[in-house]
């Protein structure tokens, strides 16, 4: 039934298309000889760049009669067709700038369609001056459905990775280990360049520091996405675009860093050369080994006395990873193009470490010390190839049909090898390797029709195909210290299989309600689960389907104003990272196995935005609920001496928030902060016992820039995130600030960041309880870092960005 569906809904919008070309009939037909249409695009009548989502109205020439109106697209543009001939008033707004109006705008017979080209809107004086809307738009810039952050122009991000860009965006949390959240909710989906990676199927967080800063042009974080977009990721969208761009000219760029945490080197050639165009990227990244130290203490209850299991340790660890990337495409004419890209990447993930372990165990009568070493080795690597094929309509401006097809591979391997000392019972010489692989295909088909007075139909079809395959191994040397590891233990290979299949289709439609501008929108997902576990148990299935529907009304007030209101359902499904079975026993009392049997969290949330400026000060907020229904949590049990980390659909939690981000300007200086604050009001069941927990979590966040004369930059910025809350105990908070300063030249820059320059180290702390257990964990790792970049470009080009229309968002991260 739902392939069924799904065909059909493909041959529907194929069908429709097809009576859009000439001779066919349809919607492309031309309108009545006696209407015309109005076109341009705003612009900026400073810095040039286009307004998107400005409010665009016709009225009779002399009356306050409204005729028509739209909203200007993302590249600025706008058109307004089916207009009778006429005089008319143009009137164009948008937040932060002076109404203008273009009178007397005349169509005649002869000239039915008038095309304004470049229309400059001036920024609002009294609110803020040139050069505060200058910076203000260089770094952050707020749409009507997302927040952009400019990382091009950030000074203390270069020679980082990408979590050191996520960390200064607004709404975003990413904590120590990389693990990226909106809101308080880790289940964001991220896109690069709009379209999902085969990178984040395994570990976001390792896949993101694989991705320099230097690469990154900006972010764009989308809290309430519409049906278009896939129906994952619960808290919201987090798209990063690079700076890879098609151009019509020949320039290239080269950024080195160097530092006492990373040093990396990118860098960049694009040539193009009328329909034609291509893009060339390549990059390394080092970081230098360091140590981290651990403690844990876990205490356990029995009958016969309480059973206390420690370990301190050191682990030093280094990486070592590349990004490379191929594009091009071709115009055919001015309405049929094709876009085609190729990526790779990869990262090494070495740690060398020593931990000194002791029990007392009451109930078994052990009192036993013992040291173990463990050296590993992780290879995260994999690549992404999309093709799109775009169709524009002569007759219909607007009007799109495009096809595209990605398929993504991704590896993520693991060899550990432990030598465990001391207590003969407790004796270890053994190697463990765990082989993931994780391949995809996509399939989508997308159509949009923009017809009169503010209505766009927006339709398609999707399919992604994945398999994911796990290949565990635990092998055992031949004679004790030989260093031979050839013979498998019986017993002891798991070879892991699933299969997800996903369906879905949707429809969506913007439309004006009086002064109000309103998206409606319906998703239908099928997904088709099945797998196995060779050497653990037996198959399983698992299927669903989902109807996701979601509404946004907008609407700009008096004195650039502007609320919203929207309700989105989401789904979110387990990638990987959750679902492996492989049982990692490196700590024989403390392992981490997988869940394949998870369902998919449901959430449900209605939000309330509010933008306004206030003697001069933008603040954005935002309100908004969330329920969530089988909210996957990380669990722990205690098991016969040992601590089973896994993870469970846990139960419910029901989340109020608000969410605040403002910013100011005062010459050259120009100042942003805000914060989240929200509830964890969660219950469920772990290990057969009933909890409930009622808490709250919150972050702050500070950023400031300073621009000096002569080309000199600098800015500041930190952030402080609460304990993450779970109902069995906290994860660790975390708190990062850092400075950089830039001086820019012709052709080339240099620059200087520092990282917490009054801690050499921090320490993060984790607090765990269960009916009868109590575990807590710290490790500390260096954190000072400084840091120098030199950049330097060549050649002049004009650039045309492309992107693909596939956005995979059905994994949670």
């Amino acid at each position: 039934m739902r392939k069924q569906f799904i065909t059909l809904l493909f041959l529907t919008i194929s069908a429709t298309a097809f009576c859009q070309f000439p001779g066919m009939g349809g919607w492309g037909k031309k309108g009545p000889s006696l209407k015309g249409k109005i076109s341009g695009t705003l612009v900026d009548s400073i810095s040039g760049e286009k307004i998107s989502y400005a409010t665009v109205v016709v009225k009779k020439a002399g009356s306050d009669k409204e005729m028509n109106g739209v909203l200007t697209e993302e590249d600025g543009s706008f058109k307004i067709d089916n207009i009778v001939i006429g005089k008319y008033d143009l009137y164009l707004s948008f937040l932060g700038y002076d109404e203008k109006m273009v009178p007397a705008i005349e169509l005649t017979k002869k000239k039915p369609d008038l095309n304004l080209e470049n229309i400059p809107l001036k920024p609002a004086n009294y609110l803020l001056d040139e050069v505060e809307v200058t910076a203000e738009k260089s770094l952050i810039e707020t749409k009507v459905d997302k927040i952009v952050y400019n990382a091009e122009n950030d000074a203390s991000i270069a020679g980082g990775d990408a979590t050191e860009v996520l960390r200064k965006v607004p709404l975003l949390v990413v904590d120590l280990d990389g693990n990226v959240s909106l809101r308080g909710s880790q289940n964001v989906r991220i896109l690069i360049n709009g379209k999902p990676s085969g990178m984040f199927s395994t570990n976001v967080s390792d896949a993101l520091k694989m991705f320099p800063a230097d690469q990154i042009k900006k972010v764009e974080v989308i809290t309430s996405p519409g049906a278009k977009y896939d129906g994952e990721g619960t808290a919201g969208i987090v798209n990063i675009i690079t700076k890879k761009e098609n151009i019509e000219g020949v320039a290239g760029s080269v950024n080195a860093s160097v530092g006492t945490r990373q040093n990396s080197l990118f860098a960049s050639l694009n040539a193009g050369k009328g329909r034609f165009g291509s893009s060339l990227n390549g990059s390394s990244f080092y970081s230098i080994p360091n140590d981290a130290r651990n403690t844990f203490n876990r205490q356990d209850f029995t009958s016969a006395g309480t059973r206390v299991y420690d370990q301190v340790g050191l682990t030093e660890s280094s990486r070592l990873g590349f990004n490379g990337s191929l594009s091009a495409f071709y115009d055919f004419n001015a309405y049929n193009a094709i876009n085609s890209s190729f990526t790779i990447r990869g990262f090494t993930f070495d740690l060398d470490g020593r931990l000194d372990a002791s029990l007392n165990d009451p109930m078994n009568n052990i009192m036993a010390d013992w040291m173990r070493t463990t050296t590993g080795n992780t290879l995260n690597s994999g690549y992404d190839w999309s093709t799109d094929y775009v169709k524009k309509f002569e007759d219909k401006e607007g009007q799109e049909l495009s096809f595209a097809y990605q398929l993504s591979g991704n590896q993520n391997n693991q060899d550990f090898l432990l030598l465990q000392t001391g207590n003969e019972a407790f004796l270890r010489d053994e190697k463990q390797i765990n082989d993931g692989d994780n391949l995809e295909s996509t399939y989508q088909v997308d159509y949009v029709h923009p017809m009169s007075k503010g209505f766009k139909l927006e339709t398609g079809a999707k399919a992604v195909i994945r398999r994911i395959k796990s290949n565990s191994e635990y092998l055992f040397p031949s004679s004790p210290g030989n260093g031979d590891y050839s013979l498998l233990d019986a017993g002891r290979s798991f070879l892991f299989d699933y299969d997800q299949d996903v369906y879905a289709g949707y429809a969506s439609m913007n439309f004006p309600i009086g002064k109000f501008q309103a998206i409606a929108g319906l998703r239908y997902e099928a997904t088709e689960v099945k797998g196995s576990s060779v050497g653990t148990e037996a198959g399983f299935t698992n299927d669903y389907e989902n109807w996701l529907p979601s509404f946004t009304i907008s609407r700009g007030l008096k004195n650039f104003q502007s609320i919203k209101l929207s309700y989105t359902q989401r789904i979110q499904r387990p990638s990987l990272q959750f679902i492996n079975p492989f049982n990692n026993t490196t700590d024989q009392f403390n392992v981490i196995v997988g869940n394949p049997k998870l369902d998919p969290e449901l959430t449900h949330q209605v939000e309330m935005n509010f933008n306004t400026f206030i003697k001069g000060v933008g603040i954005f907020s935002s309100i908004y609920y969330k329920r969530t229904n089988d909210i996957i949590e990380s669990t722990l049990i205690i098991q016969n001496q040992v601590s089973v980390n896994s993870y469970a659909n846990v139960g419910t939690n029901d989340a109020v928030g608000l969410n605040v981000f403002s910013t100011k300007s005062f010459d050259n200086l120009t100042i942003r902060g805000g914060g989240n604050i929200f509830t964890y009001n969660a219950q469920g069941i772990i290990n057969g016992q009933e909890l409930e927990r009622q808490s709250y979590e919150y972050n702050l966040f500070f950023n400031g820039e300073y621009n000096f004369p002569k080309n000199w930059k600098a800015d500041a910025f930190g952030f402080f995130r609460s304990p993450r809350r779970t109902l069995q105990g906290d994860n660790p908070s975390f708190s990062i600030y850092g400075i950089g300063v830039r001086k820019d030249f012709d052709k080339w820059s240099l620059g200087i960041r520092i990282i917490e320059p009054f801690n050499e180290d921090k320490f993060f702390d984790s607090d765990i309880r269960g009916e009868d257990f109590i575990q807590m964990s710290s490790f500390g790792i260096p954190f000072r870092s400084f840091g120098l970049n030199v950049r330097y470009k060549f050649g002049s080009v004009d650039f045309k960005e492309r992107k693909s229309k596939i956005k995979n968002q059905d994994l949670k991260e």
